[in-house]
Formats: structure tokens, C-alpha cells, sequence
């Protein structure tokens, strides 16, 4: 659905008048006091920090009450929206039953089902509690099929906080030839910069080339099919699936933000190519802790702990709560929900409609700045061209960035630092006031740095 260039939207004010209680000042100070990451907000406005009190469908609330359109969702999570009936509704029913088993329980099993019926490469499945464990065990299914221990990347794409997936994705590094890595957090063993090559995401001849002079020390290629919010050039996903799968190569997607999200099937089916492993598990998850790891029956039998018995290479993959009932629950009552008629068609109108009334916002305001991404979740990047990689997007301004969701938050619209999450629960009223607060916003930024 195509936005009218330059419609006319309602005028906001100023701003809401945000205003903090004693409880929640002692709230936030507690947490700056407890955890190091403090409330997780980032902002230059300190008076916008904020802990969350509550939320429901689009909408989330502070701890003082004070109202935000929410497209942070959690990170992703709620493509339902917040507090949907579907979710409450196993959330009030399972635990009844018990939380936690370690064996495996009749949800999960319906969940794994669901998992093969919907996404292409997936011919087994095995549950666990985060993308960054089921990007890990990717990973590791990966080097032991391959009897390799390198694994392949892409500058930029985030992968979870384990140690071979903090490698070059961070805006504050600098930008070696490729394929050398840089790690991005102190504690990672520097053994490890040299089991991490680094590709240019979008650049197909570069990537051929990193992997057909390594292909021998490789053991998996992992990439994002739309990386942050970059969608993938044609032909390039194909390249990377063809050269892989030539010298036998696992190719992992990492789908935690694009799987159940893009449609059932999730970017490998949109696009059409299929990968050896595929990590998801954030869109289904309703907020409960998820990841899911699922591939190919070869590779993922690995894991199959009889193998130990016969002396065969074996990967142990499981957690105390992998596989819970309440957490495979509600993520089968989320896929349900998604399959009924017209749920994804609303999140691609949604999004297409703030896409176009954010990239009018910007025309109005002749800030140099462009808008990357998919309907259900996209990115502005204050460039003069659109970036496409990380390279081309370290060009943004990010402080303006932290400072348009600093005056969207002053204006009811709550976003992550980087993207705009889409649920289906957002409505008509909330694009409308999106939209004019993104107008507002943008003009405001204009000003202060003009």
C-alpha cells in the first residue's frame, strides 16, 4: 500500500509532559545500582529513562504511567502484540501441568511438528532458550560435520553474544581487509581471531573468492538473509547457497529476527534459497525464552546421543530448560495465530504505510537520510545514499539517530536505537500519530543541527 508523497497529518505538540514517580525514580536509580547495563535505555535525554510497568497489543506503559506506541516490541518478539489472548491464554493453562520436564513433553513435540511443516530446511528441529544458543549450535552441528573449525561471516551481522558470533559487528571498530576479524568484546580468547573469516555482506564475488581460497579450513557459513535491516541483493543469497553447497559447506541462516516474521516460512522461503541449518525462534515466542535450531537430518542427527555409543562424532546440545512446556506452548499458540488469514497481509500494510510516511518525513525536513528494511521491521540511516553493508552504513550519523528516538519518545513513539519492530496489533490510529510525530520529530532534529 503506497503512502500519498507529502499528505497532510493532524499537528502534534510540543511533546507529552513525561512525568516520573518517586517509586519509579527509586526504580531506575535501583537499577543503575544493580545491573551494569542499568535499565537497557538508551538515550541522551536522561529524564526519557524509563522502567517498563506494563503493556498491551501496541501500546506499552512506564512504571509512572506514562504511554508509548511501542515498536521496540522487546527486540522483536511480539508480532502479535504485547499481552495477546493467545499467549495469556497458554500462559494460564500449561504451567498447571508442570514447567519444566528436561525430557521431552507433547508441546514440544507439536512445536517441532510445526517447525517442519513451516520452514523449507527443516527436517529436524531441537529447542533451546535464545538465538545466541541456537546460533551456537548451529555452529559447533557445523564444525563437526565438517571436521573444520573456521567458520565464515559476515561484517556487520550480529549473531548473539558467544564468542564466535562477537566478531565484526561493531560500529566503533575499525575496518580491516577482509578476511580478517576484529572481536568485539574483551574476553574473547585471541585464538579465536583467527577461526573467523569476515565477508562483505551484499558483495558476491568477494565472498566467492574468501571462500574458494579457504574452503578447506571452513567449516560453516553463517549469515542474516536480510542483515539488521539490509535486504539482500539479487542474486546474492543464491551465490552464497551455490558456492557453498559445492564444496559441501553447512550454510546457516540466522532467521531469529526474520523467521515467522517474513511469513510462516520466514526469508528462506520468500526468497527461495534453503540453507543446511536455520536458527529462529523470536517472533513465535510470544516473550518467553526460545530459540530454535533445525536443518537437515543429517547434520542435525549429530546431536542424537546414541551416536556416543557408537564411537561416532557427537555434539551435546541441550539445556535444564530446552524444550520447556510453557515456552514451546505459547509458541504454538503463536503460529497458530499467524496462520489465520490476512495476520501477515496487516503487518506488511502497517509497515509499508509507516515505511512511506517515514520517508516523507524525511523529504519535508531535507534531512539527508534514507530508510532501509522490510514492512515488518526497518531502519533510518542518516546517509546520503542507501547503505547496503556494514561498511556503506557506518557513514550514519548515529547520535542523530539516538536523537530522533529521544524526540519520538517525547512524542508517545517508543523505538530501539536501530529499528521499527511491526506487530499486527498496531492500528490505523497509531500510524497516523506515528507518522505525524515522525514529521515532527525530524523537523525539530533539522533545527538543532542547522
Amino acid at each position: 500500500m503506497t503512502e500519498p508523497a507529502h499528505e497532510e497529518h493532524p499537528p502534534v505538540e510540543e511533546g507529552m509532559v513525561i512525568r516520573r514517580t518517586p517509586e519509579e525514580q527509586r526504580l531506575i536509580e535501583d537499577a543503575e545500582r544493580i545491573f551494569p547495563t542499568g535499565t537497557r535505555c538508551l538515550t541522551f535525554d536522561g529524564d526519557l529513562n524509563f522502567c517498563a510497568g506494563r503493556a498491551k497489543g501496541s501500546h506499552i506503559w512506564d512504571a509512572s504511567g506514562n504511554e508509548y506506541i511501542d515498536y521496540m516490541l522487546g527486540s522483536g518478539p511480539h508480532i502479535l502484540g504485547h499481552a495477546h489472548p493467545a499467549v495469556l491464554h497458554a500462559l494460564e493453562t500449561i504451567p498447571k501441568n508442570g514447567t519444566s520436564f528436561l525430557v521431552i513433553n507433547e508441546n514440544a513435540v507439536a512445536l517441532g511438528k510445526k517447525i517442519i511443516e513451516h520452514v523449507p530446511c527443516a527436517e529436524m528441529v531441537s529447542l533451546h532458550n535464545s538465538g545466541s544458543e541456537a546460533t551456537f549450535f548451529a555452529l559447533r552441528l557445523a564444525r563437526i560435520y565438517r571436521k573444520r573449525d573456521k567458520i565464515l561471516k559476515f561484517e556487520g551481522a550480529y549473531h548473539g553474544m558467544h564468542d564466535y558470533a562477537l566478531m565484526s559487528n561493531q560500529w566503533t571498530m575499525g575496518m580491516p581487509p577482509f578476511p580478517k576479524a576484529i572481536p568485539n568484546s574483551y574476553g574473547i580468547p585471541s585464538v579465536l581471531n583467527d577461526q573467523v573469516l569476515i565477508a562483505p555482506f551484499n558483495d558476491l564475488q568477494a565472498t566467492a573468492e574468501i571462500i574458494a581460497k579457504h574452503h578447506d579450513e571452513i567449516g560453516g557459513v553463517i549469515i542474516e538473509p536480510v542483515q539488521r535491516t539490509f535486504p539482500p541483493k539479487p542474486g546474492f543469497l543464491e551465490g552464497v547457497r551455490e558456492i557453498t553447497a559445492n564444496y559441501d559447506i553447512p550454510l546457516i541462516f540466522d532467521e531469529v529476527v526474520t523467521g515467522f516474521r517474513m511469513g510462516l516460512g520466514g526469508a528462506q522461503e520468500v526468497y527461495g534459497v534453503t540453507p543446511d541449518l536455520c536458527a529462529l525462534g523470536k517472533a513465535i515466542s510470544g516473550g518467553m525464552p526460545l530459540g530454535v535450531l533445525c536443518g537437515r537430518e543429517d547434520i542435525m542427527a549429530i546431536a542424537n546421543p546414541r551416536r556416543r555409543l557408537q564411537m561416532l562424532p557427537y555434539s551435546m546440545q541441550t539445556g535444564t530448560f530446552s524444550s520447556n512446556p510453557v515456552s514451546a506452548g505459547v509458541a504454538c499458540a503463536v503460529i497458530s495465530e499467524l496462520e489465520k488469514p490476512g495476520v501477515y497481509e496487516r503487518i506488511e500494510e502497517v509497515g509499508a504505510r509507516l515505511m512511506a510516511g517515514l520517508r516523507d518525513a524525511i523529504a519535508t525536513s531535507s534531512i539527508e537520510a534514507t530508510v532501509t528494511g522490510i514492512p515488518s521491521v526497518f531502519e533510518i540511516w542518516f546517509t546520503e545514499g542507501e547503505p547496503f553493508d556494514h561498511r556503506s552504513a557506518k557513514l550514519s550519523d548515529f547520535y542523530k539517530n539516538i536523537r530522533l528516538s529521544d524526540l519520538l519518545l517525547r512524542q508517545g513513539v517508543l523505538k530501539a536505537a536501530e529499528k521499527f519492530f511491526i506487530s499486527a496489533a498496531h492500528t490505523d490510529a497509531d500510524i497516523e500519530k506515528s507518522i505525524a510525530a515522525f514529521h515532527f520529530a525530524l523537523a525539530q532534529l533539522a533545527k538543532e543541527i542547522s
